[in-house]
């Protein structure tokens, strides 16, 4: 009976000894090397039940590097998304500092490396919470911490008051990332919840377990909640998606050339446009030509034939004058879109020698191959000869080389006198209105930017009739809620990318994305609940017999030398259990004698 009574004991131990953790020296040791730059000091610090993780210096810490980590996050995903507008951001900074630089893909990088960092930072801290460990930040990663976060809070704030329509595309981009950015949230929270969980079970007040409990819940269900408030035009049902919106090459095909040159519009023509975009401007002696700046220093080489009219208004230069300057190799010296790499020498041989365009040749292109032509008309300073009449010149010289239904009538100065003269101009808008002010101005076609895109007022305006063009959108996942939200048309820099697209990059049914969320959620919720018990049940222990009582053990953690006690007594009695009784006596006496702290 002893005997029998023994090997149970035994066996009770050896299941024990699966829940017991075992330290990882040399794992633990590594975190905390990368962790504390404690390599070869370190000795292992390991949290107390009930006590906290770390002193309060370094619970700031952590702190502060949890919310680095949302607001690095932050950042870098609204910069990222504002992938379309790049080319604009670095134009900008080149008309306020005077030179060319790629800020907007340095800031990219800088924010990636840094968020990438904090990242690292932050499982670093989570394994060695996971482990039971106290968290010693060494000072070096304190420092980058705080920069960091001085680097998202600052780069924000600018962006925010330079760029804020920036946030309105960040709006957008969660009407495609949003289903995805949830799972991944949920998951991290799965996650997180092994940690959490420890950490929970082994804490002696109350007050903050319920602290600690009540936030990771409290954030979790917000999680589960968010679905509902879901939208995207993507998510419909099966057969409602209409056509692809047609291309209208902003400026040509500004990746492919220099924009606004004849080679611009003929290599949009190869990639499929159906509509050509410009800006026109009329020069000193009365011919229009295709320039978007008011300057002439961003696209030609002016600075080298008149160094000292650099600052000129462009429709104060002659045509000849302007048919001196080389409109070209500002391209393949910048190279702004970073594709020049890509092109043919053919290419870049056609792409240096390319001069200003007047509107005739761009009306050429256009008439030639069929394709519809946008453009808005800039108005000279006042001094200027046409600054009165560069209307009439401009409807002359369009109603003489081109279809006037090929041509969607952007600028709205004389628009009736524009229409009684011309009815079969294509009327467009660039401004919202009723419907009533819409068609008592003849518009048929909405050019709007791609931030005011609303798929209900797409809708209204399609009932009568009134199409809608968005600019300028380049990136496939803005072509793809344009696509999903009904527009008829969209103006964009990179218009050999978007004639690839056969559907839409995001596309599903609500019972598709309904199933998609709920699914997510329940598992999580499994996991997390799993997690908890697993804690719960190996904090608490196993219970084992001891002659006719049933005793239990708060745990292995709480009760360590406890178990180690009974580890050795079972072993002692183990190598005694052939002996007889009085023997197995002289055997625990030698063990006490060994022992005497646990006697």
């Amino acid at each position: 009976m002893p005997v029998t009574r023994l090997k149970l004991g035994k066996l009770k131990v050896v299941r024990r000894q699966l829940l017991q953790r075992y330290e990882h020296q040399p794992f633990v040791s590594c975190l905390a090397g990368l962790y504390g730059c404690q390599w070869r000091r370190y000795q292992r610090a390991r949290a107390q039940p009930g006590e906290c993780c770390c002193s309060k210096v370094e619970c700031g810490s952590f702190g502060l590097l949890i919310l680095t980590f949302f607001l690095s996050f932050v950042f870098l995903y609204f910069w990222s998304e504002a992938q379309n507008d790049y080319n604009d951001f670095d134009w900008f900074n080149f008309g306020n500092l005077g030179f060319w630089f790629p800020w907007s893909l340095v800031l990219l990088i800088v924010a990636a490396a840094l968020f990438t960092y904090i990242s690292l930072l932050l499982v670093l801290a989570v394994c060695l919470l996971s482990e039971g460990q106290r968290l010693y930040l060494h000072w070096s990663h304190k420092s980058g911490i705080v920069v960091t976060l001085a680097f998202s809070v600052t780069a924000t704030a600018i962006l925010s008051d330079l760029w804020s329509k920036e946030w309105k595309t960040l709006l957008l981009s969660l009407q495609v990332t949003a289903p995805y950015l949830h799972v991944a949230a949920v998951s991290l929270m799965a996650i997180l919840s092994w940690p959490i969980a420890l950490h929970f079970f082994r804490m002696n007040k109350k007050v903050r377990q319920v602290a600690v409990l009540g936030l990771f819940l409290s954030v979790l269900f917000s999680l589960y909640l968010v679905p509902l408030g879901m939208y995207s035009p993507c998510i419909k049902e099966a057969g409602t998606l209409g056509p692809a919106p047609t291309l209208i090459g902003h400026r040509g095909a500004p990746m492919l050339a220099p924009e606004n040159t004849v080679m611009s519009f003929e290599k949009a023509v190869e990639a499929g446009g159906e509509g050509l975009e410009t800006d026109v401007t009329i020069s000193f002696d009365g011919v229009p030509f295709l320039m978007h700046d008011s300057t002439l220093k961003r696209t030609t080489n002016i600075a080298e034939v008149f160094p000292n009219r650099t600052h000129l208004d462009a429709s104060m230069f002659t045509w000849t004058e302007l048919q001196q300057l080389n409109a070209g190799d500002w391209f393949l010296s910048r190279d702004p879109f970073g594709t020049v790499s890509s092109l043919s020498a053919a290419d870049r041989s056609q792409a240096q020698n390319q001069s200003i365009p007047s509107l005739v040749q761009f009306l050429e292109v256009a008439a030639r191959s069929g394709r519809l032509v946008l453009f808005d008309l800039r108005r000279p300073p006042l001094g200027h000869p046409y600054s009165l009449s560069y209307i009439n010149t401009t409807l002359q010289v369009v109603q003489a080389h081109i279809n006037s239904s090929q041509v969607l009538w952007l600028p709205s100065e004389d628009r009736d006198q524009v229409q009684a003269v011309d009815p079969h101009l294509q009327q467009t808008s660039g401004e919202k209105a009723s419907i009533q002010e819409l068609t008592d101005g003849h518009i048929t076609r909405l050019n709007l930017h791609y931030s005011t895109m609303s798929q209900q007022q797409i809708r209204k305006y399609q009932s009568v009739n009134i199409s809608t063009n968005l600019y300028v959108i380049s990136q496939p996942w803005l072509y793809t809620l344009a696509w999903c939200a009904g527009a008829q048309s969209v103006t964009t820099n990179s218009i050999h990318i978007l004639s690839n697209i056969n559907k839409p990059l995001f596309l599903m049914t609500s019972e598709e994305y309904s199933l998609m969320w709920i699914l997510t959620d329940v598992v999580s919720a499994f996991l997390i609940t799993a997690i908890f018990i697993f804690h719960w049940w190996r904090e608490r222990g196993l219970p084992f017999w001891s002659g006719s009582r049933q005793t239990h053990e708060n745990g292995p953690y709480s009760k360590f030398r406890t178990g180690i006690t009974t580890f050795f007594l079972y072993t002692v009695l183990d190598k005694c259990e052939t002996s007889t009784f009085s023997r197995l006596h002289t055997c625990s006496s030698n063990f006490v004698m060994l022992c005497p702290r646990h006697g």
